[in-house]
């Protein structure tokens, strides 16, 4: 008999969400050192990715929406491929490759997942995953990722972790929890957004059943207690997606083609980037977003076009798991899914000087980190999976119209991983872009080290190797201000922002209190001659990196 589980309504509307010009796939790519045995790679996917139904399950759409059904004729070898890059079979090949397959649909009829396995000319090798978004999100395939990996290169085959049971009771109980989940949604509906005025209603029309997709409410629905505080932050926040207005009109918008362009820099160290952060009072996220904005502004200086109070604004995820829903999910091999809400961050590509772009970045990310907007995006999604199609199209036109780019930010292992008893040396993952969004930025921490990577649409941006090359760049601009600066202004970084926004182009640099004038890094090779007196703090580095 065939079990069909119904598709959470976030999920089935990532499912529809695929169009010929953006694939709802996730994209990742493991650079193994050595060559990787094929058989040993085939017993460690059916030993351990096998482990997770999805996996072994079609997403069949029907009248009421779409289900999970298993597939009776489900063969691996359908799913994991050798492939050959052309010569010199370098990381060109590689990365027109992975774009290639960015614009080849998953077989609807399978499993929507797909393994590529390539050999490198150095001797190396490379596992490029293709995963549909409805199967899971970013966080879930990371924890994905981590099963399929060991700590050591000679870890035994086989999970030794038992695999959760797989029985009518489990779904029994898990259906009761979703009812429980449903019930504290509606009792959340009814007590904070009802009151709403009717515009904001009118901007998200949803039903309250949707709520109870955020697992939080079920675990923890007391916790929200201040019902008039957060009604009106609901609000807020529903007026501002309803009244977003379009961000500047760059190159980088436009009407997408099928055609994709791939790029990734090298590994930076994550220790020198949180010394850095520390220094100049900012996290290591507002750090690299600044260093994203830095480089989008730079390419498009380079390509003569005006930045002059351009902001771009781009969409965060936000995972919205809670720390049980988390360790639940460690334990729990069914626990996929999508779970996250998105915020929309306008990044001040419109600054030039790279300390006073940090601080309006972490001034901007500091007012979203306390919204509800993940959440309310969370649920607009839900209302589009059940909505009708044209519904959804509409929403995906206008979210396009008001974003330039997708950018995530996945915290990944922290020590090496290997792979089929082979070392992972680099990893990296794009998620997709939806509607006519014609730009992914991914920034992936892996082993004590940074990698950022971009996907294009060749219409749009046919070279993203010449932004990919300005992030470290922009980095080495930071650097350069913490050697530079005295270290009592550092200390008072919303000072220095303020002296420096006013020093204007064309204008004298500001003085210190010291007396003495601070001058600008002059160009993109005196920030890389930075680099070389950078490591000086090679040493804070490694002490930040312990805090």
């Amino acid at each position: 008999m065939t079990v069909c589980e119904r598709v959470s309504h976030v999920d089935t509307a990532w499912l529809r969400m695929d169009r010929p010009e953006n694939l709802m796939q996730i994209i990742g790519v493991m650079i193994l050192a050595g060559r990787v045995d094929a058989e040993r790679c085939k017993r460690t996917l059916a030993k351990r990715l096998l482990r997770y139904r999805r996996f072994r399950q079609i997403a069949r759409t029907d009248a009421d929406g779409a289900c999970w059904v298993d597939d009776a004729d489900f063969d691996i070898d359908r799913h994991l491929r050798r492939s050959l890059l052309p010569a010199p079979c370098g990381k060109q090949e590689l990365q027109k490759f992975v774009a290639e397959l960015a614009s080849e649909a998953l077989n609807p009829a399978r499993p929507r997942w797909e393994f590529k396995l390539v050999e490198l000319a150095d001797g190396n090798s490379a596992m490029i995953a293709r995963i549909h978004h409805a199967i899971a999100d970013g966080i879930a395939l990371i924890g994905v990722m981590n099963a399929l990996t060991d700590a050591e290169s000679d870890a035994a085959e086989d999970d030794r972790r038992p695999a959760k049971p797989d029985s009518r009771a489990t779904r029994r109980d898990a259906a009761h929890g979703e009812s429980d989940a449903e019930d504290a949604g509606e009792l959340f509906w009814q007590a904070i957004l009802e009151p709403l005025a009717d515009v904001a209603q009118g901007a998200l029309e949803v039903g309250g059943h949707l709520w109870g997709q955020y697992r939080g409410l079920r675990d923890e629905p007391g916790a929200i207690a201040d019902y008039a505080r957060v009604a009106a932050a609901v609000a807020k926040e529903i007026g501002k997606l309803a009244l977003l207005a379009n961000d500047s009109q760059t190159r980088f918008k436009g009407q997408p083609g099928t055609v994709k362009r791939v790029a990734w820099s090298e590994p930076r160290s994550l220790a020198e980037i949180k010394a850095c952060g520390k220094h100049l009072g900012c996290s290591v996220n507002d750090t690299l977003l600044s260093c994203v904005a830095g480089a989008l502004r730079s390419y498009l200086v380079a390509k003569g076009d005006a930045v002059d109070k351009a902001e771009i604004r781009v969409m965060v995820p936000v995972n919205l798991r809670t720390a049980a829903d988390s360790q639940e999910h460690r334990d729990d091999r069914d626990d996929l899914g999508n779970r996250f809400g998105l915020v929309a961050l306008e990044l001040p590509i419109g600054i030039e000087n790279p300390l006073a772009r940090l601080y309006a970045t972490r001034s901007r990310m500091a007012a979203l980190k306390g919204s509800y907007q993940a959440l309310l995006t969370f649920a607009l999604l839900g209302a589009t999976g059940m909505a009708p199609r044209f519904v959804e199209e509409q929403v995906l036109k206008v979210l396009a119209s008001k974003t330039t780019a997708v950018m995530t930010n996945v915290p990944g292992a922290q020590q090496a991983r290997y792979f089929a008893g082979q070392k992972i040396d680099q990893q990296l993952v794009w998620v997709p872009q939806a509607g006519d969004i014609g730009m992914g930025v991914s920034i992936l921490s892996y082993n004590g080290r940074v990698q950022f990577g971009l996907i294009t649409d060749k219409r749009l941006v046919d070279d993203p190797q010449s932004i990919i090359d300005r992030f470290a760049e922009e980095f080495e601009k930071l650097l350069w201000l913490v050697l530079l600066e005295p270290g009592d202004l550092l200390a008072n970084p919303d000072a220095v922002a303020k002296d420096l926004v006013r020093s204007a182009p064309g204008q004298p640099p500001p003085r210190s209190p010291r007396g003495t004038t601070r001058t600008r890094p002059q160009s993109a090779s005196s920030a890389r001659a930075a680099s070389t007196s950078s490591r000086s703090i090679a040493s804070m580095a490694t002490k930040s990196a312990a805090s």
